[in-house]
């Protein structure tokens, strides 16, 4: 892994994971461990309303969380129920968390690839629909990180099972004093939750 990486995920404290959010992620590692243990690749897609900060932050730490505990093969997805942009905020802070972060296109949906292990391609983050290339379209899981997306797509076709791991908008912080930590903090929290989730598979 990038030494930053492997670094920010020794400092997580998973046993700082509350009770009833454990409880939202058991049955997705239990998923998984079916999944790996079949021999078929556990195909995982995150997916919130505009595909802009949380499912892109999802994605990220379920595959680094995935490679740091030993668990595949996986590959990990993320898309929306519209498209908007990958957030520059939460690309800020996955290059905070030692994410190594490019833009490789401009306009107003830039597409970056985040790399967080050598000898794995790096992720490619732009927003997208949940079914759009290069996503699955069948036998996936569908992880709804958002409660807008929950409502409002109450079913997504192809997907073998659907989970409900909710997590506040870091939006919230946008252009306050606080939108810096605002966003390491939902990064840090995701990363610790994905880094539990991987821990019990």
């Amino acid at each position: 892994m990038i030494p930053l990486v492997k670094q920010y995920l020794d400092s997580l404290d998973t046993a700082s994971v509350p009770d009833a959010r454990k409880a939202l992620l058991q049955p997705l590692a239990d998923y998984i461990w079916m999944q790996v243990a079949s021999g078929a690749v556990a195909r995982l897609t995150f997916i919130c309303t505009h595909n802009s900060r949380r499912s892109h932050l999802a994605q990220l730490w379920a595959a680094a969380a995935a490679q740091y505990c030993g668990v595949g093969p996986l590959a990990c997805f993320s898309g929306g129920t519209e498209v908007t942009a990958c957030n520059p905020r939460a690309i800020a802070a996955l290059s905070r968390a030692g994410v190594q972060a490019q833009a490789i296109t401009a306009g107003e949906n830039p597409v970056y690839l985040l790399l967080y292990a050598h000898g794995v391609n790096p992720l490619v983050a732009f927003s997208k629909v949940y079914d759009q290339a290069p996503n699955p379209q069948t036998k996936f899981a569908a992880i709804m990180t958002c409660s807008d997306a929950e409502e409002n797509c109450p079913f997504i076709p192809g997907a073998e099972q659907r989970f409900s791991i909710a997590y506040e908008d870091p939006k919230a912080f946008d252009g306050t004093p606080e939108e810096e930590a605002g966003y390491d903090a939902r990064c840090r929290q995701i990363a610790t939750e994905m880094l539990w989730l991987f821990q019990q598979v």
